[in-house]
């Protein structure tokens, strides 16, 4: 079989949806052409050939965008199977099956699974009643796998080099290189692992719980660093553990922070972890500082304890303040994430969050695209059933694989409007983040019918170190 795997987009890193199913074909046997269209063309040709078409699906821009060239797929090549796979695949499965745009559907620990699904077309057999595999004659409501794989090395040889996707910007005092130059400022080629797949934490609005339920499955040390070694051989200077959060299983995260310090000692790093675990673990981030950690993503989400509440957050906007001290502490960098927008944010809260992050001099931590992503709630999001959901929840937008909601408040939609608008035109334009933020701050005071105050703004802290790539979904 001709199989064609297509990755849309992953956050500028270079996507693990395609290394690992191309690790797994490998040993099965099976080749695959594997290209991410976020950095590579596709041409008509390679739809035409095609007897399989594996799409991408881990985030909600990823489905988008597959949904596009899926369409193009079925126009060129009726006759190739295409199947969906990953966490927005398996949320919105029945509308992909509606709508003709996959034969199937796999999500969860999902790579043993595509091997199978292959193999059996391959010989020919009925494909449909494989576990795991949905399709919309027999099993159109998904039943993701979560079963523990064995894992081999990400097979990265095939896809574009790393030059190609975001890159790190280090700090003044970044560690020497291996040639003994100092960093500075200068952009590092950055790489991209992951040390576990799937969450134990129940966030209501996350897209990992619906499939994944409250667990995580660990990579083998020994595969993640042989997946470290590969990219730092082709240039890597900063790796991204982009586990959902890399402390649910803190001592399988220790060893592998000392590990890559103990192999490539001027390695830096940076990982995700939720507010609950820096508070948990705080006696942690001196050490990950010291074994080449320079900065912490975290999904703060609001500085509203209500919202915090509705999303099941599990921290309050006083366990942000101290995650903020233990990190300030150790020495590494804050960078949070938003939903600045939901159905329970009040303009006060709006008006609050921008404070709190304007009195903590936090400007250059939060890209400014945060400061206007609204809540996205795909199909099997248990806010659809929240007790107050008929106050603001519409109809499921089949185009947008999300459904609309209103805010109660007229005026938090068209600051929602008006924001997005305002930070998409001067991050277009390269406007300084101060200015951004700032120009966001007026409207959100004019929408309330107020002026900003003219107390003295805190001190900014200095541009941490980052991504050239910012987060959202």
């Amino acid at each position: 079989m001709r199989l064609l795997l297509l990755a849309c987009y992953e956050l500028g890193h270079q996507p693990l949806s395609l290394a690992w199913p191309l690790a797994f074909l490998k040993r099965a046997g099976f080749s695959a052409t594997a290209l991410d269209l976020s950095v590579e063309s596709l041409d008509d040709e390679a739809l035409k050939q095609a007897d399989f078409i594996g799409v991408a699906a881990p985030m909600h821009t990823a489905l988008r965008l597959g949904v596009t060239v899926a369409r193009r797929a079925r126009a060129l090549n009726p006759r190739a199977h295409l199947c969906f796979y990953g966490l927005y695949a398996q949320l919105n499965a029945g509308l992909l099956f509606e709508r003709k745009l996959a034969d199937s559907v796999i999500a969860g620990e999902m790579e043993a699974v595509l091997v199978s699904l292959v193999r059996v077309l391959s010989e020919g057999h009925d494909w449909t009643r494989i576990p795991g595999v949905a399709s919309s004659g027999t099993t159109p409501t998904p039943t993701p796998t979560l079963t523990r794989l064995p894992f081999p090395i990400p097979e990265r040889s095939a896809l574009s080099p790393l030059k190609r996707y975001a890159r790190y910007l280090p700090a003044a005092l970044a560690p020497a290189l291996p040639d003994g130059e100092r960093a500075g400022g200068r952009p590092q080629l950055a790489g991209y692992v992951e040390a576990s797949r799937g969450c134990l934490h129940t966030c209501a609005h996350c897209p990992i719980v619906p499939i994944y339920n409250g667990r995580f499955f660990v990579v083998p040390a020994e595969v993640v660093l042989a997946d470290i070694e590969q990219q730092v051989n082709v240039g890597a200077r900063h790796i991204t553990f982009g586990d959902p959060d890399f402390l649910n299983g803190p001592k399988h995260a220790l060893t592998l922070a000392r590990k890559l310090h103990a192999r490539w000692p001027a390695l830096t790093f940076d990982v995700t972890t939720r507010i609950e675990h820096i508070l948990r673990h705080r006696a942690l981030f001196p050490e990950l500082a010291q074994l080449g950690g320079t900065f912490v993503v975290s999904a703060i989400e609001s500085v509203s304890d209500h919202v915090l509440a509705r999303l099941h957050k599990g921290h309050t906007v006083a366990d942000i303040e101290t995650a903020l001290d233990i990190l300030d502490g150790a020495g590494l960098a804050l960078q949070p994430t938003l939903i600045a927008f939901t159905p329970w944010t009040t303009l006060a809260d709006y008006l609050a969050q921008l404070e709190f992050i304007r009195e903590r001099g936090l400007i250059h931590h939060i890209s400014p695209v945060q400061l206007s992503i609204r809540l996205l709630l795909p199909p099997g999001s248990p806010l659809v059933n929240a007790p107050d959901a008929a106050e603001w929840l519409g109809e499921l937008e089949p185009e947008a694989f999300t459904y609309r909601w209103t805010h109660p408040d007229p005026r938090l939609d068209a600051l929602h409007a008006q924001v997005a608008a305002r930070v998409a035109e001067a991050t277009a334009c390269s406007e300084p983040a101060e200015a951004i933020f700032e120009s966001v701050r007026r409207l959100a005071y004019a929408a309330a019918g107020q002026t900003p105050p003219a107390g003295a703004t805190a001190p900014l802290r200095p541009p941490p170190p980052r991504l050239t790539e910012n987060w959202f979904c």
